[in-house]
């Protein structure tokens, strides 16, 4: 696991702050100095913002680092019966940016299901709707065709998918980290109480069937957002845990075959949580890219 320091599931909630999105009680974090460049982290399915941790302090060093529960995730809102939408969730990004009246184009490092907010970010900053001054993407389902679905999230789009969400627990999470996790850095036995803490918040479970329906919404956005990747005038970089069975060397391959001048990096035996199995990589590699967007 990470040799940087991190923070407890405790002291993160405590730093938490609110705000209302469309009536919906929304927590949030920010940190660094309010005058540097605006760093949005945008977490994963099925956790939550806490996934950052490692990376929290490190890039709050350097950017205003800003991070939300996404509606339906960890301690935010979980309503049920609401029709989850990553468009909504792009909403909200932007939302949380204007309540804390962030000015200029905003950097975007982003995960898993985060990928695809980013990547409706992207197409709204070619639409002139956002500015996105740079992206970069950890392992997620950035094209429909390389996504690898775990079991657990078929099952969820099925009709059964209410009682598979009101039967998940920590012991099902556990099996499914335990297999897309890579070999040598699966999470501890604390990092599970905290994951499984944040899915179980709000009766979070009771709505994982509603938020399952990002995958077939991937495919529906699937032209305009790889048409966004294609057109270029925004840096992007893949930061991929190559071991991953649900978006590794696969879809690092794809993301060659389609994207021109492809800047990927694959982490050798990390799976699907970079960030948390190998934050110190990801730093690295995410200061390098940063790095060489600055004019000497």
């Amino acid at each position: 696991m990470s040799t940087l320091p991190g923070i407890t599931l405790a002291a993160w909630r405590a730093q938490g702050l609110s705000f209302s999105f469309q009536g919906h009680a929304m927590r949030y974090w920010v940190a660094g100095d309010e005058h540097a460049e605006p760093l949005l982290l945008i977490h994963g399915f099925p956790t939550a913002s806490w996934d950052w941790h490692y990376l929290w302090a490190p890039l709050a060093a350097r950017y205003r680092v800003i991070a939300c529960d996404m509606l339906g995730f960890g301690d935010s809102a979980k309503p049920h019966g609401h029709a989850y939408s990553l468009l909504e969730q792009a909403d909200l990004q932007q939302a949380l940016l204007a309540h804390l009246h962030t000015k200029g184009p905003v950097h975007v490092l982003a995960h898993d299901y985060g990928d695809s907010v980013a990547q409706e970010l992207l197409a709204r900053h070619h639409e002139r709707r956002f500015k996105l001054a740079s992206c970069v993407f950890l392992n997620g389902g950035l094209f429909p065709e390389t996504h690898r679905p775990v079991l657990v999230q078929k099952l969820l789009l099925s009709p059964i998918g209410p009682l598979i969400g009101r039967l998940f627990s920590r012991k099902k999470l556990a099996a499914s980290f335990a297999k897309v996790f890579g070999p040598q850095t699966q999470p501890s036995s604390g990092e599970l109480d905290g994951f499984w803490s944040l899915v179980a918040e709000n009766n979070g479970p009771g709505v994982m069937h509603r938020l399952i329906r990002y995958m077939p919404e991937r495919r529906v956005q699937r032209e305009r957002w790889v048409a966004a990747m294609q057109k270029g005038g925004v840096p992007l970089r893949v930061i991929d845990g190559a071991a991953d069975p649900i978006s590794g060397a696969h879809m690092v391959a794809r993301y060659r075959e389609l994207i021109a001048d492809a800047d990927t990096v694959l982490l050798a035996g990390i799976g699907h949580y970079p960030q948390v199995e190998a934050a110190e990589q990801v730093l690295q590699h995410y200061l390098a890219f940063r790095q060489a967007l600055t004019p000497a």
